[in-house]
């Protein structure tokens, strides 16, 4: 926790107050929005960007956008990966005008989800497929689909976990290790042990202790935390999580949505994983919504050996516009075009730029932080070693302190993600744009500790 309060509120006005100067069509735009829109914002939480008003964006190309106030930034959130592809990316904008062109969606399929499907199931180590809007609907697919097969009724998942919004997954440990619903969720149908179980990250014996029961239909996990800061799973976690859920007839479900960032093939292909379903969204349809849900033959048979033709369609699963033509023709070109092997080298590259210049102003400074890099991510936060588990990283949150620093990086062109200390790189992204971060940050660090 920073302990200079008075400091960091006096950093935190003069920050307002360069924002205030700069922005004025933004002003002009949210007060039109305030008028039929919460905040003034599509969704409530945008509300969360630091400063009095968001910033109001007027086109974006590759790594960077332009707001309505004329002002050039360098696009680290991305939409919070929704765009790891980069803004507008030319294949993807190519196809997917090409497709809208012809129609978007017809409840039929096109030549494009079979090519889909092949690319998916060569990257992601499951070779059946299935397609929705996002990869919150994937794994709520998923959810239904493994209580379908086992006949059990809860699902696991690890503290801190975030896979989109998923009822069953907005639940975390208190002090006493009881299930309870995370702070901060909207109208829970359900207390949340009645559905769900949770472990911390990296914990094998308490992963056995749950299995055990064989209550478990599904562990969902993502394969390293995102959403709470990077948590790295331990040297042979991986092993312990797959030995287990086959030893007590768990499916496992990996959510790949942010951890594919690591590469081409997420970190099932670096890890050498063994999922028996995969989850992907947002970034893979070029920046139209698309989802994708992978399962292992055995898993996909018994799944469809389960359902009668007649009632195939009101089971809860999928939605009119899932798998349609548009978002196909977006995640075939992004996977084949844009988000290639090679392209992941650079974005790599970029990101361990981006942790070495993090790093470096950590050390010169000796602040008691510490950043974590995944592939093409990266994220610092505010404790000295790197966190084991999900309580850990939000023991370290200092939600002012993390405001401080977001509105400082705005205020000289550079977007983080709001939510957490979050640098994702694109393809676009060059060693100039990571560089104006680099010297950015240091600022910052030098504001508050120098």
């Amino acid at each position: 926790m920073y302990q200079d309060r008075g400091r960091l509120a006096a950093l935190w006005e003069t920050e307002l107050e360069v924002f205030r100067a700069a922005r004025p069509a933004s002003h002009a735009e949210w007060e039109r929005a305030v008028a039929h829109m919460p905040d003034g914002v599509p969704m409530l939480w945008m509300a969360k960007w630091p400063g009095p008003w968001p910033v109001y964006v007027e086109s974006a190309a590759g790594a960077h956008f332009t707001c309505v106030d004329g002002i050039d930034h360098v696009d680290l959130c991305l939409g919070d990966t929704g765009a790891m592809c980069g803004h507008a990316p030319a294949a993807s904008v190519a196809a997917i005008s090409a497709q809208l062109a012809r129609g978007s969606t017809f409840m039929l399929p096109t030549e494009d989800a079979a090519a889909v499907a092949e690319i998916m199931s060569s990257r992601f180590r499951v070779p059946v497929w299935q397609f929705s809007l996002s990869a919150t609907d994937a794994n709520r697919s998923l959810i239904r689909y493994a209580r379908q097969v086992t006949k059990r009724p809860r699902i696991l998942v690890h503290d801190y976990s975030y896979h989109g919004t998923v009822d069953e997954a907005y639940a975390t440990l208190d002090e006493a290790g009881n299930v309870v619903s995370r702070r901060g969720n909207i109208g829970a149908p359900v207390p949340l042990d009645r559905t769900t179980s949770v472990v911390q990250f990296n914990d094998v014996e308490g992963l056995e202790s749950i299995l055990a029961t064989r209550e478990i239909a599904a562990m969902l996990i993502e394969p390293a935390l995102t959403n709470i800061g990077i948590v790295l799973p331990d040297a042979g976690y991986h092993d312990a999580v797959r030995e287990l859920c086959s030893r007590y007839g768990t499916i496992l479900i990996i959510d790949e949505t942010h951890t594919f960032s690591a590469g081409p093939g997420g970190l099932i292909a670096e890890l050498g994983l063994e999922p028996d379903a995969v989850v992907l969204g947002k970034s893979i349809g070029g920046g139209i919504p698309a989802g994708a849900y992978g399962m292992t033959r055995e898993f996909a048979d018994a799944v469809r050996d389960s359902l009668d033709l007649e009632d195939i369609d009101v089971g809860g699963v999928g939605g009119t516009l899932a798998g349609n033509a548009l978002s196909l023709a977006g995640i075939r070109a992004t996977l084949s075009e844009v988000l290639t092997p090679a392209a992941f080298e650079g974005m790599i590259d970029r990101s361990t730029e981006w942790t070495a210049g993090v790093q470096a102003a950590i050390d010169e400074f000796d602040v008691p932080w510490q950043v974590t890099q995944l592939g093409a991510r990266a994220e610092y936060s505010f404790r000295p070693t790197a966190p084991r588990t999900g309580r850990e990283a939000a023991e370290a949150d200092d939600f002012e302190l993390q405001q401080y620093l977001h509105l400082h990086a705005l205020n000289r062109g550079l977007l983080m993600t709001p939510f957490h200390n979050m640098a994702l790189m694109s393809p676009a992204t060059t060693a100039a744009d990571v560089e104006r971060h680099t010297v950015a940050f240091r600022e910052a660090v030098v504001s508050l500790y120098g």
